[in-house]
């Protein structure tokens, strides 16, 4: 995969992360910069929930992303 194909999906995935979690802002999934566990700690923020519930989250995300 190359630099074009693995930034076009991380722009896919982080749409679907926005539809979950629809207060996350653009600024603040492109502050992630590609990195999920800023993404995860963004989440934990803004909405109160646990780590363990929102890393279950994105992994299920995740599962549903590549398939």
């Amino acid at each position: 995969m190359n630099k074009e194909q693995a930034e076009g999906r991380w722009r896919e995935f982080t749409a679907k992360v926005k539809q979950q979690w629809g207060d996350l802002t653009d600024d603040e999934v492109l502050q992630a910069e590609g990195n999920i566990d800023a993404i995860a700690a963004k989440i934990q923020q803004k909405y109160g929930d646990s780590k363990e519930a929102v890393a279950s989250k994105l992994n299920q995300l995740m599962e549903k992303f590549e398939k």
